[in-house]
């Protein structure tokens, strides 16, 4: 490709994504779908206008890195202490009966490989953050009592599911799975996990530290942005993905993380600096992942009159909402509508489902129909689980009206 050529092509992928990012939160649909959208219509799947060559998946993939160390900068680690063990109960929940349900489903049901399947039940394991926290702004129930079991809920499983998709991701390039693999990753993974966000924390008060005396200006964006890549080069090393090292070094920087050893002084002026600065450069990336998404997508090689395609999409839809709702009913000793509004709220799968779907289509464990079902079920979770939020709050309200009376 000329270099003029890639040049028009962003303009292009970073235009479209913002025009059909910003008509989709006009219709109060997450802004995700409409650069989803993007790519799809830019894509083989309509108008074939732009392919995704290498560059533009470089670019995509620092995307998939800054965002989640936004994922990360913005954990809440003290709201998880005043709910207590309630957010890993569902957590956990949110993550075991959608991989259970989704690996059946694969396995046993459809005749799927064992890796296909495995990854398959991963991507079902998958909570958007960021969309769960809009939804709960947008219906002003951030500071209900179900909205601090989620918020808490949505990181471990987060977590949860990041260790799973390493796991995973292991799995397929080692070949096969094993016991040693599981040993050996969870090993890594959990090391990575305990000392990298120490490391990155240490880092980050030697760049506090330079700031003020630096006599060019700058200083801060660049040495996070070479933290957050030398941990995801850290991550890689260890045979996980990239991702992990953008979600390390954000954690080290979120505002409830302490040293367990050492002493270092992030003030909140600091890291209102971290985040005004990175805010831009993240925003700019990360569409440019979930336009690669949707360019990776060719929807006129699907077999739209294939059978398998309905009833596979179908059956996963299924397993992935009736997996998560399920989670918010393991809260035996809270009311109806508490169990409800967490079950439905750990719902959307949003711009993490995208990340894990996007590694198993990468090392080709996703066939395209496969990938597509998967994107399909991602889609309808994210769009659909804010308008039955709005409804089940709405209905809840009538109610206690009612009952007042």
């Amino acid at each position: 490709m000329q270099i003029h050529d890639f040049f028009l092509q962003l303009v292009v992928i970073l235009l479209s994504a913002r025009i059909l990012g910003e008509f989709a939160a006009k219709l109060n649909i997450p802004s995700v779908i409409g650069e989803l959208s993007a790519g799809i219509l830019l894509g083989p799947s309509l108008f074939n206008i732009i392919e995704p060559t290498e560059t533009i998946k470089l670019l995509a993939e620092l995307g998939i890195i800054f965002l989640l160390f936004e994922v990360g900068i913005e954990t809440n680690i003290a709201r998880l202490t005043k709910t207590g063990i309630k957010p890993f109960i569902v957590a956990l929940g949110g993550v075991v009966m959608p991989f259970i349900l989704g690996f059946v489903t694969s396995y046993l049901v459809f005749d799927l490989s064992l890796i296909i399947s495995l990854f398959v039940a991963c991507t079902l394991t998958a909570t958007s953050i960021g969309i769960t926290v809009r939804i709960l702004y947008d219906l002003k129930q951030q500071n209900s009592d179900e909205s601090q079991i989620v918020l808490g809920a949505s990181v471990i499983d987060d977590v949860l599911g990041i260790i799973l998709l390493s796991v995973l991701y292991e799995f397929s390039m080692g070949g096969g799975v094993s016991i040693f693999n599981i040993g050996k990753i969870l090993i890594f993974i959990l090391l990575y996990l305990i000392l990298s966000p120490i490391t990155a924390r240490l880092i980050s008060g030697v760049i506090k530290h330079y700031e003020s005396k630096s006599d060019i200006p700058g200083l801060l964006p660049s040495t996070i942005i070479a933290s957050i890549l030398f941990f995801a080069w850290l991550a890689s090393i260890v045979s996980a993905p990239p991702l992990l090292g953008g979600f390390a070094a954000g954690l080290a920087l979120s505002k409830q993380f302490r040293l367990p050893f050492a002493q270092v002084d992030i003030n909140e002026k600091f890291l209102h600096r971290v985040e005004q600065q990175m805010k831009p450069i993240i925003h700019l990336f990360v569409p440019i992942f979930f336009v690669e998404v949707g360019l990776s997508l060719n929807l006129r090689e699907i077999q739209w009159d294939s059978s398998f395609i309905w009833t596979f999409s179908l059956s996963i839809l299924l397993a992935a909402v009736i997996g998560k709702l399920a989670s918010g009913f393991l809260l035996f000793k809270e009311n109806k509508w508490v169990k409800w509004a967490v079950g439905l709220a750990m719902i959307p799968r949003g711009e993490v489902g995208l990340i894990f779907a996007e590694v198993g289509r990468k090392i080709n464990v996703f066939t395209q129909d496969l990938y597509a079902t998967m994107i399909i079920v991602i889609t309808v979770t994210t769009i659909f689980t804010p308008i039955l939020m709005r409804y089940f709050y709405s209905y809840k309200q009538k109610i206690e009206a009612q009952t007042e009376i």
